[in-house]
């Protein structure tokens, strides 16, 4: 695989389906110091895989297994377009001795490996221990009156700099974007936190307790025993503690009839507090149903009253003020869904709270049109916001109208239409309205056998056993060869209408998506994470004073840097080689432009260093280090040479300075100038940048190459390098010797093991008798971690800047650049 494939991949993130600078990359005139598609004589160069390409019969072209791509039959190619699919997961079911197994198949053209939908859409909120005293949880959409937003802004008060602004998930803010450096600290409360008034103050007495009524919603009605439920009908509560799902639950029963049938259960979020409520004071709760549902699975409004309470003795009085946090948490929780009813599915919420968010700590990255675009969202029906976050969700781009049914949209075709009318989504019902990008998407939504019937209308021979993708790309070569008026008509034909998000909404929803969660791997799917508890993220606040883009010129540099980095990375997996050098001249030319507005920033150093990793000219760095990988593969050394000095002079304080001076003294020598490789490579010595690995590498190749006559001087560092490891050789009995599977041995008792347990049995007995464990750092980083915990998450400006953030830990989904210099942040606070 090609170095810096995996972590390219790993920034850009899912592929968008709309690339709104694509023409204007593709044709504008390229202003390089390199020009990689010419050589010495101005014609146009041939890469080796390109030579390949044209003497190559098609019997010398294979079909991957993975991705359905044609690629080369050389070993090299194909190992490298594997190693690729496998790391950005093109086909998660497919594992490594699946691949081996697999025939590669000599074919003509691609072959599509048909992909289940990505059903894992956003779920809910994030929410806290109920014996937790601040909530950090999940806002959707709510409005909030003048005098709420008032008290908001009175009582969130920063002690950082005079110009402040506070980012509440149930709030607005006031203040504008300034000039001025600003700190906004960003908090994710589902419910108003002890330091703010409550709504129903905690002076009550405990008499006044009993028959207090709240008004709630039963839940979870697919689980009733009871389909049906009338307005006015009795209820009861009773705890579930055996519930496999939530052990806080409490049941919903009817108490009009004599079998006391289960009506649902009340929100999680209630049932968390009323749960210790009754189990420990013993609390009871009756009522009856206030409104009946539109629909059988709906929540049902009902009213509960507490009727009668047990609060003496020692427990009663030793807990006074456990039962008065509590009994305030429901009422928070009772007086907060009033402006979010739980009908509203979790994904709809979380997608809400994501437009939300950006829109308040970012609102001078958006024109006023946008902002307008994008709040008109909450002004949709409940049936289009969740039709819109399905498609947007899934990989697309079309979809067929007929296929489109999801449990939740009562009325998919009403919604269709408002999202349309209102610019969210685009439909093909008029052959007009096709564009030439769309012909293959649209023709990927038929099946084999549609394609075969247009084919024989089209008197096109149709072989019988031809795949999809060769089928498709038959009636791509009829498109361009006079069938343009025909083809539409016979695809509208058997697709009937078809939909797609628009590409405005798709750009601005992605770019909303980017700045909420920082990072290309992380998406929608994580609120998912934390609804299962897979991903549990610890309370923290986001204390920002330098926004991560300060103009909007930056962030819109920076996602045409995206751009180019995925039509580099869709060019690599095609096989388009003058397209992958067009890219690295694109970001050679662009990545000086983009240092110079870093270079006259007075961000201070500490935060600019920060900041770069998302810059346009770090995207550029990233989208060069893989092209010098592939001229390094194509045995261009001089056009990779002179690539790695750009980075070198660009880039003068970068921790990846050690692996380019390696690189630029490999390829120097490769090159027959041994002389200058050593001096580069001395020089790298001196780099206070190189560490580690890469100043092992250069000293290595110091002593190689620096024999005498061209050094005569032993460098002081010779001993440490040339003194020899003690290697241990450790016999065991294998078990399996099959690639892609882990290793299994017989180990000294003689159960089956790992290679690491058969290692631990050695030093337990003939080694030395040590007694040791295999964590691969696991268990010293959570030691640390809980050693450090109130260091590591108190607050420091600049070191969260996500909800989805775990400190440290986030940095390695996100820019690699933001280890070190999280460290530093935190350090110099």
């Amino acid at each position: 695989m090609l170095t810096g494939r995996e972590s390219l991949s790993r920034l850009i993130g899912k592929r968008r389906c709309f690339l709104p600078n694509l023409q204007s990359i593709l044709s504008s005139p390229i202003q390089s110091s390199l020009n990689l598609l010419c050589d010495k004589n101005g014609s146009l160069a041939e890469t080796r895989c390109s030579k390949g390409k044209v003497e190559m019969s098609n019997s010398d072209w294979v079909t991957c297994p993975v991705c359905g791509n044609n690629v080369s039959g050389e070993d090299y190619t194909i190992n490298s377009h594997l190693d690729g699919c496998l790391s950005r997961g093109t086909k998660r079911k497919l594992t490594q001795r699946t691949l081996l197994q697999l025939n590669f198949g000599c074919s003509q053209s691609k072959v599509q490996i048909s992909s289940g939908e990505s059903e894992q859409l956003l779920t809910s909120d994030l929410n806290k221990s109920p014996c937790d005293s601040e909530e950090n949880a999940t806002r959707g959409f709510s409005k909030i009156s003048p005098s709420e937003e008032k008290s908001h802004d009175q009582r969130r008060q920063l002690p950082y700099t005079e110009s402040v602004k506070q980012i509440d998930m149930a709030g607005s803010t006031e203040n504008p974007i300034s000039n001025g450096r600003e700190n906004i600290m960003v908090e994710f409360p589902a419910l108003p936190t002890d330091n703010e008034e409550p709504r129903h103050r905690m002076d009550e007495t405990v008499d006044s307790i009993s028959g207090m009524a709240m008004d709630t919603f039963i839940v979870g009605r697919r689980f009733s025993d009871e389909k049906d439920v009338n307005l006015g009908a009795s209820i009861s509560l009773q705890r579930d503690p055996d519930n496999i799902k939530d052990s806080n639950a409490i049941k919903v029963l009817s108490a009009s009839s004599s079998c006391c049938k289960v009506l649902g259960y009340l929100p999680r979020e209630l049932a968390q507090y009323l749960s210790p409520l009754i189990e420990k004071y013993c609390l009871s709760f009756e009522g009856y149903v206030i409104a009946g549902p539109s629909h059988s699975l709906d929540a049902v409004p009902i009213q509960i009253v507490c009727q009668n309470m047990i609060f003496n003795g020692e427990k009663g009085c030793d807990n006074f003020e456990v039962f008065k946090h509590l009994w305030q948490k429901a009422l928070q929780v009772v007086e907060f869904a009033k402006n979010r009813p739980p009908n509203t599915t979790k994904y709809q919420q979380n997608f809400c709270l994501l437009l939300k968010e950006v829109l308040t700590s970012s609102p001078h990255l958006f024109t006023e049109d946008e902002k307008k675009f994008i709040e008109s969202f909450t002004s949709l029906s409940e049936d289009s916001q969740r039709l819109f976050v399905r498609l947007y969700t899934r990989k697309g781009p079309w979809f067929r109208l007929s296929t489109i049914m999801y449990p939740e949209v009562c009325n998919p075709q009403q919604a269709i239409k408002e999202l349309s009318a209102t610019g969210y989504a685009c439909l093909f019902e008029d052959i007009t309205e096709l564009h030439d990008d769309d012909m293959k998407d649209l023709l990927s939504l038929l099946t084999v056998s549609e394609l075969r019937d247009i084919l024989c209308t089209l008197k096109r021979k149709c072989n019988r056993g031809s795949r999809k993708q060769n089928l498709i790309a038959s009636l791509l070569s009829c498109y361009k060869g006079g069938s343009r008026s025909v083809l539409p008509q016979l695809i509208l034909k058997k697709t009937e209408i078809c939909i797609r998000t628009s590409s405005e909404a798709e750009s601005l929803f992605w770019r909303a998506e980017r700045l909420f969660f920082l990072n290309g791997e992380q998406d929608l799917s994580a609120f998912l994470l934390v609804d299962l508890g897979i991903v549990k993220y610890p309370t923290y606040n986001c204390i920002i004073s330098e926004h991560i883009f300060s103009s909007k010129s930056d962030l819109l540099a920076y996602e045409e840097a995206i751009e180019v980095a995925q039509i580099m990375d869709q060019s690599l997996d095609e096989n388009n080689f003058e397209l992958v050098l067009r890219c690295i001249m694109i970001a050679e030319s662009c990545i000086s432009s983009s240092l110079e507005k870093l270079i006259d920033s007075t961000t201070p150093e500490l935060m600019a260093t920060l900041l770069s990793c998302f810059s346009a000219s770090w995207v550029y760095s990233k989208v060069i280090l893989l092209g010098i990988s592939f001229l390094e593969h194509e045995l261009r050394y001089n056009d990779a040479i002179h690539l790695l000095r750009r980075l070198l002079n660009c880039f003068t304080s970068d921790r990846r300075r050690g692996y380019w001076t390696v690189r630029l003294s490999v390829d120097l020598e490769h090159m027959g100038c041994p002389n200058e490789s050593l001096s580069v490579a001395e020089a790298g010595l001196l780099d206070p940048w190189v560490r580690a690995g890469s100043r092992m590498a250069l000293q290595r190749r110091v002593l190689r190459l620096g024999k005498p006559p061209r050094r005569w001087k032993t460098p002081s560092f010779s001993e440490s390098i040339k003194r020899k490891i003690i290697e241990v050789h450790i016999q065991g009995r294998p078990l399996n010797c099959e690639a892609g599977r882990k290793s299994r041995f017989y180990g000294e008792d003689g159960e089956q093991c790992g290679v690491e347990q058969l290692a631990l049995q050695y030093y337990a007995t003939e080694g030395g008798r040590w007694q040791g464990v295999h964590t691969e750092s696991g268990i010293w980083l959570t030691i640390f971690g809980l050693l450090m915990w109130d260091i590591l998450f108190s607050d420091v400006p600049n070191v969260f800047r996500t909800r989805f953030q775990l400190g440290k830990g986030h940095v390695r989904t996100g820019p690699a650049g933001w280890t070190r210099n999280w460290w530093r942040v935190r350090s110099e606070n």
